[in-house]
């Protein structure tokens, strides 16, 4: 291990560990300078606030939306380089800066809300735009890594309520986002499920979704947004085996079934109650968008090529990103300028994939916010469509 290497580790891990002590310990004034301070000036610079009639926002789900609720040190996403880009040390963000959760926060006008693994119960105004529950690798039933799945994230966001940490009228001005971006799949693989049970297994984790719709449903919020599954096929886990420049149609189709399902699932619960909204974001065609149109540019493009390599590649099957050696040698290569790439590791966007994909999502979510201004309910609430190819 050179010399550069090991000062790059140890900076990182004496900047993490101070940001902590920064975060845990009483001291408002230490903590408002603590790396969150810096994503939040970043993240809400240019949001558009829509008047705030929606106050506070409610995450469940996995790495797609993730802030850093998982254990620190124990997961890639709290080691080198995560976060390299912003704010140069890692958060717990699966990302090399910001996720799709900081910038939804900032379109609706406020700071990303804190993970609740990082309150420590004082100071309840840091928790004032809503709490993530979201971990990293969970589904809606358990997986291979040892986090909350869906069922329990919504139990302990249900403890906090009935601590008091939020009311009856601080839920009707608030809104849910869920991710549910292919773990429990990961999971059946590995499991050993067959190709020919996969669309029996995508029924089951539909249906539990739909339990797990209906919970947070119940809970109050003024809306509940689901995002669709992203094109599983053009992850670059599975469009290695093309070169990193074609997406693997097949699973892209099993993708599809599962959209359509959820589509069905949403416009279900809306015919069943009128208090709570549900809603859906199609990050399906969001994501297609960013990757048919960085493919058809010419000349100096956004996202170079191969266009779906990621900038950090683990160096074999066996590691991740931010894996080392005994000898702290590290176990992946990773790309110059991670703004290059829409992928940031195998499944992960980067900060700039993520603003991209966000951007394509912007009209949809300032239509979700449009419609609550104006109090317009529809029984029905209207998705772009689920795209193809």
């Amino acid at each position: 291990m050179d010399n550069t290497q090991k000062k790059s580790n140890f900076i990182s891990s004496v900047l993490v560990l101070f940001f902590f002590l920064c975060f845990f310990l009483s001291d408002p004034a230490l903590a408002e300078d603590s790396t969150f301070s810096l994503i939040d000036q970043v993240v809400v610079q240019n949001h558009n606030s829509h008047g705030r009639t929606l106050s506070k926002l409610f995450v469940f789900g996995d790495s797609y939306v993730d802030t850093g609720n998982n254990k620190i040190f124990t997961v890639e996403s709290w080691k080198y380089p995560y976060g390299m880009t912003l704010p140069g040390i890692p958060t717990g963000r699966y990302s090399d800066g910001l996720v799709f959760t900081d910038f939804l926060a900032s379109y609706m006008g406020m700071k990303s809300p804190m993970p609740y693994k990082q309150w420590t119960g004082l100071f309840k105004w840091r928790v004032r735009n809503g709490m993530n529950f979201a971990h990293g690798g969970t589904g809606v039933f358990n997986t291979w890594i040892k986090e909350p799945n869906m069922t329990t994230q919504i139990n302990t966001f249900k403890k906090y309520i009935a601590d008091g940490v939020y009311n009856k009228r601080d839920l009707a001005r608030s809104m849910a986002i869920v991710a549910l971006s292919g773990n429990d799949y990961t999971q059946y693989v590995l499991d050993g499920g067959t190709d020919e049970g996969f669309r029996a297994f995508i029924v089951k984790v539909l249906n539990q979704l739909e339990v797990n719709l209906r919970e947070i449903g119940k809970i109050g919020l003024k809306k509940v947004v689901m995002l669709t599954l992203q094109p599983l096929g053009c992850l670059p886990n599975k469009a290695i085996s093309l070169s990193y420049e074609k997406c693997d149609e097949p699973l892209n189709n099993e993708t599809i079934f599962h959209n359509t399902l959820l589509q069905q699932i949403v416009q279900k619960l809306n015919s069943e109650t009128t208090d709570t909204l549900f809603h859906v974001l199609d990050l399906y065609s969001a994501f297609l968008s960013v990757i048919n149109k960085s493919a058809g540019e010419t000349g100096s493009t956004k996202f170079g090529n191969p266009l779906l390599k990621p900038c950090c590649i683990p160096a074999s099957a066996e590691v991740l990103c931010g894996s080392v050696d005994g000898n702290g040698v590290k176990q992946y290569t990773l790309c110059e300028n991670p703004t290059g790439n829409i992928f940031w590791d195998p499944v992960h966007p980067t900060q700039s994939g993520w603003s991209a994909i966000s951007s394509a999502l912007k009209p949809s979510i300032d239509k979700l916010m449009l419609c609550n201004q104006l109090n317009i309910h529809t029984q029905r609430p209207s998705s772009a469509s689920v795209a193809t190819s």
